[in-house]
């Protein structure tokens, strides 16, 4: 079918139709930043499903966990019961370790399209989302089923919190398998001009994904020393495991209808799936201000576009870029 010929080696177009291609650069693909090493820059991207389970007891707490700082854009999504995932893209830089690693969910079907054919870690699924990755077939499937090698248990986590994996274990499992990214975004030639029409000063905004037991709302502030977005969760600062903050020079709230997958958990809540090909409305946070925009993705296989309210691009700022693919109404600026 269709997939199978989108799966092949060309790469798939990455411009969309009635809106301005973004301009060639020649950094790596998902933060722009100058390319040092040219056998990163060739290769596939990486992505890892990590926990983001903040719960009072310890088979319910991710924090903190391991390498979420040397992805190049990492994608926060809702799950049962309020709780948030993120799927971290691993590109241009490496890390050993990552984690705790948990399951595969049917919103990054279309999250990893448009990755060319990316290396996908995850700690299972149940048996209707592995059928339908499967059957996709947009993925190196390198799950802990299938390459368990890549995957080690750590003593000081409860499980199932306690699942670790490395970028290094991966390729190496991968023997040579994947297609490189395309580019996600465009970037600002000048980092002191505009990000886009309409941009403004902003201070920082907050999510809050749900009012499930699983809530954990964030925010991110503006930190003109950092140069990036500081995120918190649950009112603390969000660590690494190595200390560091998790600081992005972009964010990006994508604001995204989710819909019921007929599938509960073992606690009965409903697993939903987002909605990620059609448009709505997103905030693109950068360089201490926000422009208020949309976002459009007609396929698939073709990176979304973030567009000001003149339908020109924005520019984001070369770097690490953190994006939210929130309910409609959970955001608030300021």
């Amino acid at each position: 079918g269709g997939d199978d010929e989108e799966a092949g080696p060309s790469t798939p177009s990455t411009t969309v139709p009635g809106v301005p291609p973004p301009p060639p650069h020649t950094g790596f693909p998902l933060t722009g930043l100058p390319i040092d090493d040219g056998a990163r820059a060739a290769r596939p991207a990486v992505v890892v499903k990590v926990s983001n389970a903040d719960g009072s007891r310890a088979g319910f707490q991710a924090r903190p966990q391991a390498g979420i700082n040397a992805a190049d854009v990492v994608v926060e999504e809702l799950t049962e019961g309020s709780v948030t995932r993120l799927a971290c893209v691993f590109h241009s830089i490496d890390a050993d370790p990552v984690g705790p690693v948990r399951s595969f969910r049917t919103t990054d079907l279309d999250l990893v399209a448009a990755l060319g054919r990316p290396l996908l870690s995850y700690s299972g699924a149940n048996g209707p989302f592995l059928e339908r990755l499967r059957a996709a077939d947009r993925v190196v499937d390198l799950g802990f089923e299938v390459a368990g090698g890549a995957y080690r248990r750590t003593g000081d986590r409860a499980a199932p919190e306690n699942l670790l994996t490395s970028t290094v274990a991966l390729y190496a499992a991968a023997a040579g398998q994947g297609i490189p990214p395309p580019p996600w975004f465009p970037y600002r030639a000048d980092p002191a001009a505009a990000p886009g029409t309409g941009a403004r000063p902003a201070a920082g905004v907050g999510i809050v994904f749900g009012d499930g037991p699983g809530s954990a709302p964030v925010d991110y502030a503006w930190d003109p020393a950092l140069g990036g977005w500081a995120r918190s969760q649950k009112g603390t600062p969000y660590l690494d495991e190595a200390g560091a903050l998790v600081a992005p020079p972009n964010v990006v709230v994508q604001f995204v209808d989710y819909r019921d997958t007929g599938i509960t958990d073992s606690s009965g809540a409903s697993v939903p799936e987002a909605i990620l090909v059609g448009e709505g409305t997103a905030w693109v946070l950068t360089a201490g201000q926000v422009v208020e925009g949309r976002w459009v993705k007609p396929d698939p296989f073709v990176p979304t576009a973030f567009l000001a309210p003149d339908g020109t691009g924005i520019g984001f700022t070369r770097g690490r870029t953190w994006l939210a693919l929130a309910p409609p109404g959970s955001g608030a600026l300021r």
